[in-house]
């Protein structure tokens, strides 16, 4: 299976994941989910692996920027997301699909237990 980084190119542990992988000779895709979009498919597939509270990045500012009457609605997997589809940025960043697994965010010791990779 190929491994597909999900993210935006901007975002600071993003930069750092796919620097990791670049460094370890992993071969994996980029998906900007900004750009390229989301599907409800996709969506649904992550949530099989991944509780929706995992998903959605509530300490980040698209989250902080919605309405008190938005946040209070996100009460499961289905309104998590169509939040999500709707605001790709409430995503916690990056998911990392492939090798089996869906990911959500970064660290070193993380990636090397995921992908088996030594410096």
């Amino acid at each position: 299976m190929t491994t597909t980084l999900y993210g935006i190119p901007n975002c600071d542990t993003v930069k750092k994941a796919r620097t990791w992988l670049q460094d370890h000779g992993i071969d994996f895709t980029f998906h900007d989910f900004k750009k390229q979009g989301l599907t409800p498919e996709l969506v649904k597939a992550w949530l099989q692996d991944l509780d929706w509270t995992t998903l959605v990045n509530r300490k980040g500012t698209t989250w902080r920027n919605l309405p008190d009457e938005r946040k209070a609605a996100i009460v499961d997997a289905d309104s998590a997301m169509a939040l999500m589809l709707e605001n790709p940025s409430v995503i916690k960043r990056p998911v990392v699909q492939g090798a089996g697994l869906v990911t959500v965010g970064f660290s070193p010791a993380a990636f090397e237990e995921k992908f088996g990779a030594a410096p």
